[in-house]
């Protein structure tokens, strides 16, 4: 009697060719494929190590012609120190607890999002996203994953994100804040404290994207230093000049 297996590939698609949110003048294309099957949470993870990322049921790639521009990063938790920007940034943020919640929407969870947008993204596409959209962005995911929550002794909520768990680490899909309190460099305060959280549950990474060298809203993540990039050869290191450590 012969046993016959049958292994399950996932099947990918590529995008058409669409104006790149990031590098004026470029088109941007995708390649991508559903996260469904027997095992999601394992061909996210496969993915992830290969420069994917997560939104909602959907594992995408850039597949720009003539374009490498866009390279995933991620933060080896080990090996990271803070700065002295990084603590005071902390500092600042200490009245602010942190709660991981399941991944379902609030009213209030929308009501940042809303104001975020519109404050450091005016013209992007997520800005016309109402409270279904959001809680398809939330909820509909096959694989692990929280709102990390922070908020005030009062209650009040300060930031939040979206975060995938993995094997070997914790995704950072989406977050968002208070853009009109910079003093407390709110973003800065989110990616900090989730590579605390990683060091704690002893996961190796932080997966922090894409980074794109000639892109302004990209460079805070060079401050994440040590950072690596996936490249041809994998995961190396990169060298790379921060702005600011703040």
């Amino acid at each position: 009697m012969t046993e016959h297996t049958t292994v399950r590939f996932p099947y990918f698609f590529v995008t058409v060719p669409a104006p790149c949110p990031y590098l004026p003048g470029r088109l941007e294309r995708k390649v991508f494929t559903r996260l469904n099957g027997d095992d999601p949470s394992g061909l996210n993870d496969s993915l992830t190590h290969a420069g994917f990322r997560r939104s909602q049921s959907i594992a995408y790639k850039p597949a720009c012609e003539g374009c490498t521009a866009c390279v995933s990063v991620r933060v080896p938790v080990e090996r990271f120190t803070l700065s002295r920007g990084f603590r005071r940034t902390l500092a600042r943020n200490a009245d602010l607890v942190l709660t991981e919640r399941p991944p379902v929407a609030t009213n209030d969870q929308f009501a940042l999002l809303r104001t975020y947008l519109q404050s450091r993204h005016p013209g992007g596409g997520m800005v016309e996203m109402d409270a279904l959209d959001y809680a398809a962005m939330i909820e509909d995911s096959p694989i692990e994953t929280h709102v990390a929550e922070y908020r005030d002794a009062d209650g009040q909520l300060h930031a939040a994100c979206l975060i995938d768990r993995l094997q070997d680490g914790l995704s950072l899909v989406y977050s968002f804040y208070d853009a009109d309190d910079a003093a407390r460099s709110l973003g800065t305060m989110v990616v900090l404290s989730q590579i605390a959280r990683a060091r704690d549950l002893g996961l190796p990474y932080v997966y922090l994207g894409y980074w794109i060298e000639d892109c302004r809203k990209m460079t805070y993540k060079a401050r994440y230093q040590p950072l690596e990039g996936l490249g041809p050869e994998g995961w190396k290191p990169l060298q790379i000049s921060p702005d600011s450590d703040s």
